[in-house]
């Protein structure tokens, strides 16, 4: 089988908490791990999508609406759909690996990384459909 659920690739997840969110690959594990004995992939993904801005709004409350709360996960492969974007995602890697979930006050921390690098993604105007929530 072709493996093409690598670092960069944007998928949505379709089951549990975070279903029909859009997220990234980090790292994937296509044979599985000791704890993890399944293909599984860790990602970051959007959990509130910044809201729609117009011309008329003062800068305060732009800034307001053009914020980004993510998440981070370890989500099973038959849990994710694969899309044809891709990201590049320097910080998000150092920051995210497979030992930041083992201690909440890391799990916060690359949260934070996270939220910076979409931040600045989102304000750069770069790729647009990843923050754009899904509708249907």
């Amino acid at each position: 089988m072709a493996k093409f659920l690598r670092g960069g690739k944007v998928v949505i997840i379709l089951q549990g908490r975070y279903a029909g969110k859009k997220a990234v690959i980090v790292k994937s594990f296509d044979e599985g791990t000791k704890e993890r004995p399944y293909p599984h992939a860790v990602v970051a993904g959007i959990e509130r999508y910044p809201l729609k801005v117009t011309k008329s709004m003062s800068r305060k409350k732009v800034a307001s609406r053009s914020h980004v709360k993510p998440f981070i996960k370890v989500v099973n492969y038959s849990h994710l759909m694969p899309t044809r974007y891709s990201f590049e995602l320097e910080e998000i890697k150092s920051a995210v690996t497979a030992e930041t979930f083992q201690d909440p006050t890391q799990r916060s921390a690359a949260k934070k990384v996270v939220r910076s690098s979409l931040q600045k993604r989102y304000t750069a105007g770069k790729n647009k459909w990843f923050f754009t929530k899904l509708r249907f």
